[in-house]
């Protein structure tokens, strides 16, 4: 049976944050409060720009805070602010039992909030803290799954919900769902339908683990761990006439959208791949940006 009204901390930054907060609205499901990243510049006029998160919690008048540092007294002092409007939360919170207060919260829900959270703060709702991962743990820990996934030459990964511990993304696993990745699929091709899925999949379960049954906790296996980078800008870097073919067209797939891959002229001068495909075992260009010009036919 479906908790009513879950009370729930949301954190996260990115578009992808944003769009499972749309799936979650969707389906009835609304976080108390939302946590994100600062505001920060952006794009070449280094404009201060709100991250996609915040931009959703006012467009859907959600209460949201931006903390430099993450403080668990914080984020229940926010709380405890809009519970004093609440008749039933201000209840939860002068109940006397050994969680305390932090029994207003059911859970922490955090989809790539790009800061690691301390373990005080992981633990302190009723239900702990769950995360949505878009890999099939324990492959591709980290903060690059679905890129790593398309370098590596995949043909499967998927979506995991994991219940948060302190270690980076190795909590057990609640729920996973695997997806084939298509030949020539790109990451952001790759990370829409993945998000879709994760959302649903979240929504799916939340009824069983907010009444506490029927959701398995599968340990992950640590030897079968493996780990990827949050990705730079000088990572595009190839020699697409020298390196290996599948190679090159994997990272053209996978850096297609940020930081897009690139090569150095005989001027020195940076070349971007826009366009690629790869044609009877070869890698071939057919769209890029010199320095200082506009896109053309290679």
């Amino acid at each position: 049976m479906k908790n009513e009204n879950p009370k729930f901390v949301f954190f996260g930054t990115p578009d992808v944050a944003a769009q499972t907060l749309e799936i979650l609205k969707q389906a009835g499901y609304l976080p108390a409060l939302i946590v994100t990243a600062p505001d920060k510049p952006q794009g070449r006029k280094m404009l201060i720009t709100p991250p996609p998160t915040k931009v959703w919690a006012i467009e859907n008048n959600i209460p949201f805070i931006q903390p430099d540092k993450i403080v668990e007294e914080k984020i229940y002092e926010v709380l405890r602010t809009l519970a004093q409007a609440d008749e039933p939360s201000r209840a939860i919170f002068q109940q006397e039992n050994m969680r305390g207060e932090q029994n207003f919260v059911d859970f922490f829900l955090v989809v790539a909030y790009g800061k690691i959270l301390p373990e005080e703060i992981i633990k302190s709702p009723r239900l702990g803290s769950i995360n949505i991962h878009y890999s099939l743990l324990p492959k591709y820990r980290g903060a690059s799954p679905v890129e790593s996934a398309i370098l590596a030459g995949e043909t499967e990964t998927g979506v995991s919900i994991q219940q948060m511990e302190f270690k980076m993304d190795a909590g057990p696993i609640l729920a996973e769902e695997k997806v084939e990745i298509l030949p020539d699929e790109k990451t952001e091709e790759l990370r829409a339908r993945l998000i879709k899925i994760g959302g649903e999949l979240l929504v799916k379960i939340l009824p069983d683990f907010l009444a506490e049954v029927g959701l398995p906790q599968i340990k992950q296996d640590e030897s079968e761990a493996t780990f990827c980078k949050k990705i730079k800008k000088e990572d595009g870097l190839v020699d697409p006439f020298n390196d290996n073919p599948t190679k090159t067209y994997n990272k053209f797939r996978a850096y297609h959208k940020w930081p897009r891959i690139y090569y150095f002229d005989a001027n020195k001068k940076r070349v971007i791949i826009t366009d690629a495909t790869l044609e009877n075992g070869k890698f071939v260009i057919k769209k890029i940006i010199p320095e200082g010009s506009k896109e053309k036919e290679y």
